[in-house]
């Protein structure tokens, strides 16, 4: 699976809680649903398993240190040098992130050693236009769009 490059996520939930994912998607457009997957044995996961609602931070190429730590394991804590706001609702979200969402849990369902947890959209905000970060071949990298390239049709 390290061949397969995916955009770089930090999911925070209330406690504070954290950590960064590469196993955020989307669902579902009408309701508007997102995912992502936990390890059961990961640090995170019984704050995750409590809480009713998580925070999703896309991250730019600017972002990349911010990842780093929220990736560490052993960390106690993960929010440590990194600005970020609670909202009323318990939920940390990052500052100076690109873009963020908030969503309220509607399932989780153990799967194999993790744990699938979907959300419905409930807020959110697009604060800067970036390079994505992206994590590829075990490293992170920048999402670049590629130059246009002539159409060849088939003979």
């Amino acid at each position: 699976m390290r061949r397969h490059a995916a955009g770089v996520t930090v999911i925070t939930v209330p406690g504070p809680a954290g950590f960064t994912a590469t196993s955020f998607t989307s669902v579902s457009l009408r309701p508007p649903l997102v995912s992502f997957f936990l390890g059961l044995g990961a640090s995170t996961a019984p704050a995750v398993r409590e809480a009713d609602r998580f925070a999703v931070h896309l991250l730019g190429t600017q972002n990349a240190e911010v990842a780093r730590q929220f990736a560490r394991s052993g960390v106690e804590d993960r929010f440590r040098g990194i600005a970020w706001t609670e909202r009323e609702d318990g939920l940390p979200v990052l500052d100076d992130i690109p873009a963020w969402l908030t969503a309220r849990v509607t399932l989780r369902q153990p799967v194999g050693d993790h744990l699938l947890v979907v959300g419905e959209v409930e807020t959110g905000a697009v604060h800067q236009d970036t390079t994505a970060l992206v994590h590829h071949d075990g490293a992170f990298a920048a999402a670049r769009p590629l130059p246009p390239q002539p159409i060849r049709r088939a003979s």
